[in-house]
């Protein structure tokens, strides 16, 4: 198992966590709670994790593909619900 790491800085984590675990819930199994939640994409999964300065998301895949792929997914709709607050996801392999 591949795993990347992304630590994004922000008072707002918990919010965020919801709003990407909603977003994620309407098409495949996500669960969640106010600091914590998984995603499973079946091809990867991804965990997140509300720290009262940051948000952890953690990016697991069985091959480069699959881990690729669930950065750009679970990335890209942060940043997009993240823009007004102009926020990353730079992620770091494992």
């Amino acid at each position: 198992m591949l795993i990347s790491e992304a630590r994004v800085a922000t008072d707002r984590s918990g919010r965020y966590l919801v709003q990407l675990c909603k977003h994620f819930g309407h098409k495949v199994t996500a669960e969640w709670t106010d600091e914590r939640g998984s995603v499973d994409f079946g091809w990867g999964t991804a965990s997140l994790r509300a720290d009262a300065d940051a948000l952890v998301l953690r990016a697991q895949g069985h091959d480069e593909e699959s881990l690729s792929r669930v950065e750009q997914v679970v990335g890209g709709h942060f940043e997009r619900f993240a823009t007004r607050d102009e926020l990353t996801a730079s992620w770091v392999r494992q």
